[in-house]
C-alpha cells in the first residue's frame, strides 16, 4: 500500500510541472541581433578637408563631422552675385525714357484742342487741324512702342536675374552639402576615408549606427505565425553562449508579408519546416547588445 501512494505521488509530481509548462508555452525563434544603419556618403566632389571621427566614436544627430573643400563654390557664388548686379543695373528707368515723349503728346493734344476752336470759329483751315491730329496719334504709337520695348527689356532682366538667384540657391544648397553631418545619433562602425583624400558625389565616407535601439531579426513557422501580432510584447534573450543569456523586455515591430525559405544560420522549433516568416522585436539597449549577436525571442500566448 505504502509503495502504491509513492507511486501516485511520484506520478502526480511528474504532471505539475508539464501543466505549468503548457500554461507559460511561448513561442520560440532564434536570430541575431541587428540596428539601424547608415553609410553616409559625399554629396560634393573635392578634397576632404576634415573628417573628424574615429570607428567606435559617439555622435550626435546633425553633428557636422567633416568638410569638403568649398573655395570653388565660395567663387562662384560671388559670380554669380556680380552678375546679378549688372542685371539689376541694365534696368531701364521707363518713366525718364518715355518722358521726352509724352511731354510731346502734350503739346500735340493742346494743338489739337486749339486748331478744333479755330475752325470751330473759323479762323483756321481744317487741314491744320487734320495735321495735327495725325501728329498726335503718331505720338501715342510712338509712346506705346517704346513702352512695349521697355517692359519686355524690363521682364527679360527680370528673368535673368531670377535665374541669377536660383543659382545662388543652387550653389548655396552645394555649400552646405560639402558640411558633412551625422545624420543620426549612434556609433561610427566604419569609417572609409580619411582627411586630404579627394572626394567624389557618392564616395562612401563612414557607416553609422543606431545601437540604443536595437532588433531581433528572428524567424517563426506558419504555426507560430497566427500567434504573433505587431505590437505585442515579448521576452528577448540575448546569447553570450555557453547558456549564459540576459533577458530584455521586447515589442514586436514588424512581421514579414513574405515567405522565405529558413536560413542556414537560423534554427526554429520545427526543424522540419521548410517556410518561415521573418519578424523583427525591438529592444532598448543597455549596451551590452551588440550587432550580430545571436538571440532568441519568447512571445507568451494564452492557451
Amino acid at each position: 500500500m505504502k509503495i502504491l501512494k509513492n507511486a501516485i505521488v511520484m506520478i502526480f509530481a511528474a504532471i505539475i510541472p508539464v501543466a505549468c509548462d503548457n500554461e507559460e508555452k511561448g513561442n520560440f525563434a532564434s536570430g541575431t541581433f541587428e540596428a539601424t544603419e547608415i553609410t553616409v556618403s559625399a554629396e560634393q566632389t573635392g578634397k576632404l578637408l576634415r573628417l573628424d571621427i574615429t570607428e567606435g566614436d559617439k555622435v550626435e544627430a546633425g553633428t557636422q563631422v567633416g568638410l569638403i573643400d568649398t573655395v570653388q563654390l565660395y567663387l562662384r557664388a560671388r559670380q554669380v552675385g556680380a552678375t546679378k548686379i549688372v542685371y539689376e543695373s541694365q534696368k531701364p528707368e521707363a518713366h525718364k525714357q518715355v518722358a521726352a515723349t509724352t511731354q510731346q503728346i502734350k503739346k500735340a493734344r493742346e494743338d489739337v484742342n486749339r486748331y478744333a476752336q479755330l475752325v470751330k470759329e473759323g479762323a483756321a483751315n481744317r487741314k491744320l487741324l487734320d495735321d495735327a491730329r495725325s501728329q498726335l496719334q503718331v505720338l501715342q504709337r510712338q509712346l506705346e512702342a517704346q513702352t512695349s520695348a521697355l517692359n519686355t527689356s524690363t521682364k527679360s532682366l527680370n528673368a535673368q536675374m531670377g535665374t541669377a538667384d536660383v543659382e545662388r540657391l543652387q550653389i548655396a544648397d552645394q555649400l552646405l552639402k560639402c558640411h558633412i553631418h551625422a545624420p543620426i545619433t549612434g556609433i561610427v562602425l566604419e569609417k572609409y576615408a580619411e582627411a586630404g583624400e579627394f572626394a567624389t558625389t557618392g564616395k562612401p565616407l563612414f557607416k553609422v549606427a543606431d545601437i540604443d535601439h536595437m532588433y531581433l531579426r528572428a524567424y517563426i513557422t506558419t504555426a507560430q505565425l497566427k500567434q504573433v501580432r505587431i505590437g505585442q510584447t515579448a521576452k528577448v534573450f540575448a546569447d553570450y553562449g555557453n547558456g549564459d543569456r540576459k533577458e530584455y523586455r521586447g515589442t514586436v515591430t514588424w512581421i514579414s508579408s513574405k515567405s522565405e525559405f529558413t536560413p542556414k544560420t537560423i534554427l526554429t522549433d520545427d526543424e522540419r519546416a521548410d517556410l518561415v516568416y521573418a519578424m523583427k522585436v525591438a529592444v532598448k539597449n543597455d549596451g551590452y547588445i551588440k550587432i550580430g549577436m545571436y538571440g532568441s525571442v519568447e512571445v507568451r500566448t494564452a492557451e
